[in-house]
């Protein structure tokens, strides 16, 4: 996973891309509304999404691209974006 290519990369920035909107915008979870935060945990997700497959395994052959296992990456999107808000509105109060 160290050695991901350009397409792996993409496959991460649209899955964090997308978590992340689901999360900030339809969910309203979030610190600071605004880009800003937007784009700050579109990288927090794309390295939780990094990190899902070798966190979460390595299942469902279904949906993968080479080292990228597409549900474990969603699921360590979502848990990195929720972890970071958590201890941001902990720290903050």
């Amino acid at each position: 996973m160290i050695g991901i290519d350009f397409v792996g990369f993409l496959i991460l920035l649209i899955i964090s891309v997308i978590v992340t909107a689901i999360i900030h915008f339809g969910l309203k979870y979030y610190i600071i509304p605004g880009w800003g935060s937007f784009l700050s945990k579109v990288i927090v997700g794309w390295i939780g999404a990094w990190l899902g497959s070798p966190v979460f395994g390595y299942w469902f052959e279904g949906l993968v691209y080479k080292q990228i296992y597409i549900i474990p990456a969603i699921l360590g999107a979502i848990a990195a974006n929720i972890l970071v808000v958590d201890i941001c509105k902990t720290l903050k109060s």
